[in-house]
């Protein structure tokens, strides 16, 4: 990482810099204070998705996945723990394809729950079907 790196805040949607050393001090929020990491998985919207795709300097883990979706509720806790395992040098987030259609169409995405990971607003990897904590974690990192 260089000397600085912008990440997007999870809460407000502002973009902060921070100094690279500086990511695992629990940075807070320029704009409304709040921690810029909190290990969970940032919600997104069709109205936030470019944003945190494309101004964050760190990859961002998405979830594809819908609330009707057996594998999908199972993973969900794993997702979560693997974002505690990940920040702050993934953001983990997730998008419902139920309510927000426009970037998983965009996207291609044909079944859930789907892993995409982003570094620098391109896709780099991708993998479809439930994974354990772990796994999302070797996975992630192995990227």
């Amino acid at each position: 990482m260089s000397d600085a790196v912008q990440v997007v805040c999870p809460r407000c949607d502002a973009i902060n810099r921070i100094p690279a050393a500086r990511l695992a001090d629990r940075p807070g929020c320029g704009r409304c204070h709040q921690p810029l990491f909190n290990s969970r998985p940032v919600e997104l919207t069709a109205r936030n998705f470019e944003k945190h795709i494309g101004r964050n300097d760190i990859p961002v883990l998405v979830d594809f996945w819908a609330p009707w979706c057996g594998p999908c509720k199972m993973m969900g806790p794993a997702f979560e723990q693997a974002a505690a395992q990940l920040e702050p040098q993934v953001r983990l987030a997730k998008l419902n394809t139920e309510v927000e259609r426009e970037p998983a169409a965009r996207f291609g995405i044909r079944s859930i729950p789907t892993l995409v990971l982003f570094r620098d607003g391109r896709e780099v990897a991708r993998q479809a079907g439930a994974m354990s904590a772990a796994d999302i974690v070797r996975w992630t990192q192995g990227r």
